[in-house]
Parts: C-alpha cells; structure tokens; sequence
C-alpha cells in the first residue's frame, strides 16, 4: 500500500490512542475487591439518566493500533513521545514545556516525525544527508517525483 500521507498516519496513530484508553484497565494479579456488590432497586433508578458505555474495540481495531504503535519506534524517543502526545489530544502548551521548547519546534518536531513514518511506510528510505524540512515537505509527494 503506497498511498499513505501525514494526515492519514496522524488519524490512525488517534485512532491507537483511543483504543489503548478504551481498553480495560490492567491489574496486578490477584486484585479483588471485597464489598458486596450493590444492586440498585428501581426506585433508585427513577429519574436516572442511563449510562452509555463505548463499546469495547475489535480484535482488528486493536491489532491496528498496535501496528500504529509500533511505527514510534522509527523516529527518535523526543519526538515520538511529542507524536503520541499530540495523539492523545495534549495541548501544544503541555507538550512544549514537558520538552522545555517552543511551540512552533515542538510542530516542526511532530510534522518531521509524521513524515518519517511516511516515509517508511511507502517503502523509501529517509534521506539522512537532506534537510528536515526536505522530509516533511516531499512526505506527501512520494508517489510524484521527488522536488530536488
């Protein structure tokens, strides 16, 4: 498949962060709780608005969201801890001073780490002698002649 581009890889790393925090919660084993459960009669439950719960992610959701998760380790560990932030919906505040730099960096440091992904993805290699901003900006125009 050669038609990947940034924003199809940024929803799809979402789509990962969604699914990892709709997963249940892991436990130590052995972790139980000792109260009876309560069973709520229906006078408790008049004038209640029911609780919808998200239903539990697909055997293909989460096997995509660990194929996503693991495209994280082609880029350096700054820049795919920024990656997985911005997946998660962090604020540019958050990230920038978690990183100790600015917020136009920290988005320069996310496209690079977008287009790397990329990059790989549709079989190139990422030239290493070439401008970081040569990745980004030919990332998408993989399938056209590369701008020299």
């Amino acid at each position: 498949m050669a038609d990947w581009t940034m924003a199809r890889v940024q929803d799809r790393l979402e789509l990962a962060a969604d699914v990892m925090k709709s997963l249940p919660a892991v436990r130590p084993q052995g972790f139980f709780n000792a109260w009876p459960e309560y069973f709520h009669s229906f006078a408790d439950q008049v004038g209640q608005e029911p609780r919808m719960r998200k239903p539990l992610p697909s055997p293909r959701m989460i096997t995509e969201a660990d194929a996503a998760m693991l495209w994280l380790r082609w880029v350096e560990k700054d820049i795919a801890q920024i990656l997985w932030a911005r997946a998660n919906r962090s604020p540019w505040k958050k990230i920038s001073w978690e990183h100790g730099i600015s917020r136009a960096a920290a988005n320069r440091r996310h496209e690079y780490g977008l287009a790397v992904i990329v990059w790989r993805l549709n079989g190139k290699t990422v030239p290493r002698k070439r401008s970081r901003r040569f990745v980004v900006e030919n990332a998408d125009r993989l399938s056209r002649k590369i701008v020299m």
